[in-house]
């Protein structure tokens, strides 16, 4: 295919061209009615190229196909049968993926270190899910995702399971063995989903881990905002194969996706594949090469420690990485990944991903380059210089493996719709949660409705927040009361 062509950026392109003149939504009718103090702000451009899909980027009946060819263009560059965007990031992505395998009632093989945007699919859905337990570090305390002998161990106990979804790679840039974990489906007749809302850019270089449909995978969701130059909620699920009917998946996808997409975020995906396919492969070395040198100067800062390959493939826990993942471990300098990233936000407006006890996490893209990433290593360097400015870290009460492997009492949809009651935490051990409490970032909940309560997860919790843990999803960000299933 014509790779030098991007469909809906030539549409917008023709449409400002021709002067059309619309009397029908976006209701700034391409800026002339917006706020000229907004408009200093973001630029007239934008709302200039803020155009309805139907009767406006093509017909009212789509004859021009803007959007098939520009999904056609984006399947070929990654070798899928076919791509679908999607305006509401992975979130709603991942659900539709879900919903197309499994239905109400019906089991699915989950990754229990699943984001908890699928949770809510879970919940809308009423699929149960069998959880998948990740792979657990109880030296560094971090989950990996699980491995292929613990998904073939539960398609033994529960044969009636439609499929599986597997996260990799995790928000720490740990990587599963997609291949052999779709094997183990395709012999069940299960497809594999794979949520790898971390992985966009996976596709494009051959050092990298990697990417789902290489791997055999049935379903892959994509983040392209996350690792690719995407705008927000720029989002790309991929199939191949017939285990998963392409009607089937637009049907489901149709039911929670919106009406009213937006021209910009299809744009940003259209641009995206085309740089990629011309550039990817130069780009993304180097952001390689890179990565290297940045992590071998963090690495020599006094105190701080970069996690290595070693650290997740060598220990068995893991079985790739992204190379483009950075995670600065603090333990050395006593102090939490929480207050560290402030500290750097504050002091040298340098934002960070997500944090935790004792580390930070830096994505490296295709957009940095030497100063970004100087910057970056000076603002540490200077976090190491004056770390008495940096509270010591708070201690959290962290669970030993297995601790956070929690029982399942009920189905997240009953017991998150069923009544309810707020109860103080310490009398919430050994109630049935009606509530998702995630760590955020990277979002992964540490309790799901329907799980039992237990002390460990309560002290993991109550004394993570004390650390500066954020916890937004639950109905008490502190904790000090949890919502649980009524008696």
């Amino acid at each position: 295919m014509d790779h030098a062509r991007v469909p809906v950026i030539e549409a917008i392109r023709r449409y400002r061209e021709l002067d059309h003149l619309t009397f029908l939504p976006p209701g700034h009718k391409q800026g002339r009615g917006v706020d000229p103090r907004l408009a200093e702000v973001v630029g007239r451009d934008v709302f200039a190229s803020d155009i309805i899909l139907l009767n406006g980027l093509d017909d009212r009946a789509m004859n021009h196909g803007v959007l098939a060819e520009a999904e056609e263009l984006m399947a070929d560059a990654v070798g899928a049968d076919r791509a679908f965007f999607s305006t509401c990031g992975s979130s709603l992505s991942v659900k539709s993926a879900m919903l197309s395998v499994a239905g109400p009632g019906e089991k699915l093989l989950v990754s229990r270190n699943a984001h908890k945007s699928v949770v809510a699919g879970l919940i809308i859905s009423g699929v149960e899910p069998v959880w998948v337990h990740p792979r657990w570090d109880g030296e560094l305390n971090l989950a990996h995702p699980p491995g292929p002998d613990a998904v073939r161990a539960l398609f033994g106990d529960h044969p009636d399971a439609k499929g599986m979804l597997l996260i990799t790679p995790t928000d720490y840039g740990a990587c599963a063995d997609i291949g052999e974990t779709a094997a183990i489906c395709h012999a069940s007749g299960r497809p594999l989903i794979v949520d790898e809302a971390w992985g966009a850019h996976l596709p494009f270089h051959r050092d990298l881990p990697s990417w789902a449909m290489d791997a055999g995978a049935d379903l892959c969701v994509t983040s392209v905002h996350k690792m690719g130059a995407g705008l927000e909620q720029g989002s790309v699920y991929h199939l191949q194969g017939d285990r998963v009917e392409a009607k089937v998946l637009a049907a489901r996808a149709d039911l929670l996706d919106t009406t009213s997409p937006s021209s910009l975020i299809y744009a940003g995906l259209d641009g995206w594949r085309r740089q990629m396919v011309e550039h990817g492969h130069g780009l993304l070395s180097a952001a390689m090469d890179l990565a290297r040198t940045t992590r071998a100067e963090l690495d020599g800062i006094a105190g701080v420690r970069v996690m290595s390959r070693d650290d997740l493939v060598g220990a068995g826990l893991a079985d790739d990485q992204d190379p483009l993942k950075i995670i600065i471990d603090l333990a050395g300098l006593d102090r939490s990944g929480y207050d560290a990233a402030r500290w750097l936000r504050a002091h040298h407006r340098i934002d960070m991903g997500l944090s935790d006890h004792r580390r930070m996490a830096a994505q490296l893209t295709i957009a940095d380059d030497e100063h970004t990433a100087g910057r970056l290593v000076g603002a540490i360097r200077s976090l190491a210089d004056w770390i008495a400015e940096v509270p010591v870290a708070k201690p959290v009460d962290l669970p030993d493996p297995g601790e956070l492997e929690l029982e399942q009492a009920m189905s997240p949809r009953d017991a998150f719709f069923g009544p309810t009651e707020d109860v103080d935490a310490a009398r919430a051990v050994g109630r049935t949660v009606a509530e998702t409490a995630s760590p955020y970032p990277p979002g992964v909940p540490v309790l799901l409705p329907g799980e039992v309560i237990t002390r460990a997860a309560v002290d993991y919790l109550r004394s993570g927040v004390e650390a500066g843990m954020l916890i937004p999803d639950a109905a008490d960000p502190r904790l000090d009361t949890i919502r649980v299933v009524a008696r």
